[in-house]
């Protein structure tokens, strides 16, 4: 169980470094740093997301505490107002600590608190839970709701447009803050309401301010709940978009708690099994009627094909979901075009966008897994199968952006402008990684593609079309023989551009040669990439995109976005890439693999305790410490962990 003392709670930076997160299946949150000292334009106690899973606002971004005791008040709330921090309530912070949900204590005059935060699955609500360990005397506690009510990459200023209007009827308040903009419910039970409409102004979000972005907004507030407490009362908060008359807090904890330990009960006892399971279940959420989605990362993905495809296997097959596995196959397979997969869905009903080239042949291996592991021969055969020769087909034809299987049986893909690997960063119109031509890793995705659809054909007694199948990746693997290995540097090339020049930076790339259920390197040359990956590119918590000696070599992760982006792939350290490492690991090192992927693991558990509690960071600094950045939690960092523990046996 994670969790933090006074000391590290009680150091505003440090607690300020770490962040809790909690959602809802739908796409929304609620989310802050340990303190509560938002810091972000994501934080939020609820951010709703309006039309699942995007479109999200953070409607209500903080539930400020005060105690009112006969010797005081004790301000529980911690807010950075132009960098002056007022009030400074983390200094009455006891305890963090979160197993299902994120629990914090609070002591201060004389009043022992414990605060649950909670959010219900399937709907735009939170819970604020509270229980009074120790009270020598009753006491009052105020609530000061704090409302945004604005697009979540956005913020918000003080304005006249605002509804000070609000309703606060049979314990609960009622507010509608724009037009177009949804109701706002929240039940108190047994409260008092003071109507104060009021604007409070200049929050600072430093990271924000670290990312080179706005970083102050104001929120505004209708005025202030009261309750009284005494020692041993629970209180039980519904924070929501629906209406709650008639709903208890309490229950619908208790209705959560079931939920997630059914999720565990799938799964071994293992501590940091049961860490990434749960962290698992925040990404896989509903999109449209009876189907699923991933979001590639909180807080400001939304669900990418490529994101999904790597993280279906760890997100649900290695946590025994396969109906949800299922239905995310499903739902991409309605939105292929033009032989490819989605690169991300937008927001706002805009077009899908299909940039990628990676994506698509990812889905190949997500079907193969599934398969694998579900059984599901029928479902397969007869629905994804017509699915992936359409997506073949287009390849031998050539689709979007040039993508095109050649003459040598190899997969080309790229166009000025483009960006269609996963090293996909661009500002502007600079591409950053560009990588036209062949890159790598996209030759062992294609190699792939073509024996899983030659392995589906024979199970569906295609023997003929198999075989011509199995020709063509038979020659695709001897081209990727003759032309991918780099002997000076004793490691593959990283891409043939579209000229015929060979890329020799040193990139982790070259690991899914060796890690995909269909090799194309074995012997001493997949031990050679092994090892040089393992020496100039392997870190605790993942792999650099390039050695400390290349000219390239970003060592720090940050700034404003041209120079975060210039780093993202040029040093920045990527946990998911974990996975194919262990893999290869596995396949090459016979018995000692084992022992060594488990000393993988090891390494990596304590950055479960560190950024967002319980869930794994996108990326992190190349250099030591390596800091994480990025998002706070990321699909196929949290999936490729916990698969390869899963699939491998690490945790035995």
């Amino acid at each position: 169980m994670p969790e933090k003392d006074s000391t590290t709670l009680q150091d505003f930076v440090t607690a300020t470094g770490c962040e809790w997160q909690e959602t809802n299946g739908l796409g929304g949150w609620s989310s802050s740093t340990l303190i509560g000292c938002h810091t972000r334009r994501y934080h939020g106690l609820l951010v709703a997301a309006t039309v699942p899973p995007s479109e999200r606002m953070v409607l209500v971004s903080k539930l400020d505490e005060t105690i009112v005791t006969a010797t005081g008040r004790f301000e529980l709330g911690t807010n950075n107002y132009d960098n002056t921090i007022h009030p400074q309530g983390y200094q009455y912070m006891i305890g963090f600590s979160k197993t299902f949900f994120p629990e914090f204590f609070y002591e201060a005059g004389a009043v022992q608190l414990k605060k649950t935060i909670c959010m219900v699955q399937g709907e735009n609500t939170v819970l604020v839970l509270y229980k009074v360990i120790k009270a020598a005397n009753p006491f009052t506690m105020e609530l000061l709701p704090l409302l945004a009510v604005r697009d979540y990459h956005s913020l918000v200023h003080a304005n006249d447009a605002v509804n000070r209007e609000a309703c606060f009827q049979n314990d609960v308040f009622t507010t509608k803050s724009y037009p177009g903009t949804p109701t706002i419910y929240i039940k108190i039970p047994g409260a008092r309401f003071t109507a104060a409409p009021n604007w409070f102004y200049n929050f600072n979000y430093s990271i924000e301010q670290y990312r080179g972005l706005s970083f102050a907004e104001d929120l505004f507030s209708h005025g202030m709940f009261s309750v009284q407490l005494k020692e041993g009362d629970t209180l039980g908060i519904i924070v929501s978009t629906e209406d709650p008359a008639g709903k208890d807090a309490h229950a619908l904890l208790r209705s959560e708690e079931k939920r997630k330990n059914e999720l565990l009960n799938r799964s071994d006892k293992d501590e940091t099994v049961q860490q990434l399971v749960l962290a698992a279940d925040q990404f896989i959420v509903n999109r449209g009627e009876g189907l699923k989605t991933v979001i590639a990362g909180y807080h400001w993905f939304t669900d990418w094909g490529r994101d999904t495809m790597i993280s279906l296997p760890g997100l649900s097959l290695s946590t025994g979901r396969y109906e949800d596995a299922r239905k995310i196959i499903s739902a991409f397979a309605g939105s292929v075009s033009q032989g490819m997969l989605p690169n991300r869905f937008t927001d706002y009903g805009g077009a899908p966008e299909y940039n990628n080239v990676d994506g698509t042949l990812w889905y190949f291996i997500a079907v193969y897994k599934y398969l694998l592991a579900a059984n599901d021969t029928a479902f397969v055969l007869q629905e994804i199968l017509p699915v992936l020769k359409d997506i073949i087909d287009w390849h031998y034809k050539g689709t979007r952006f040039h993508i095109r299987v050649t003459d040598d049986g190899l997969l080309y893909a790229g166009e000025e402008g483009q960006q269609l690997t996963w090293m996909d960063a661009k500002v502007d119109d600079w591409v950053v990684t560009p990588r036209r031509g062949k890159p790598v890793e996209i030759q062992a995705l294609w190699y792939n593609a073509l024996r899983i659809f030659a392995e589906l054909l024979q199970l569906n007694n295609q023997y003929d079309e198999a075989a011509n199948i199995l020709h063509d990746a038979a020659k695709a693997k001897q081209s990727f023989t003759d032309l991918f290995w780099y002997a000076g540097g004793n490691h593959l090339f990283d891409n043939i551009d579209e000229h015929g020049n060979f890329d020799s930076s040193l990139r982790p790339n070259q690991l899914f040669a060796i890690s995909l259920p269909f090799s194309l390197i074995e012997g001493e040359q997949a031990q050679a990439v092994l090892q040089i990956v393992k020496e100039q590119l392997y870190t605790p918590v993942g792999l650099k995109t390039l050695p400390a000696g290349d000219s390239n070599y970003i060592p720090v992760y940050g700034g404003d976005q041209w120079h975060r982006d210039a780093a993202y792939h040029q040093g920045t350290v990527w946990s998911w890439l974990l996975g194919p490492y262990v893999d290869a690991i596995i396949k090459l090192e016979a018995e000692s693999g084992k022992a060594m992927a488990r000393v993988v693991i090891e390494n990596f558990k304590y950055h479960l305790n560190e950024a967002c509690i319980g869930s794994v960071s996108e990326i992190f600094d190349a250099d030591p410490p390596h800091r994480p950045r990025g998002c706070i939690a990321q699909a196929w960092s949290v999936a490729e962990v916990l698969r390869v523990i899963k699939e491998y046996g690490l945790n035995d």
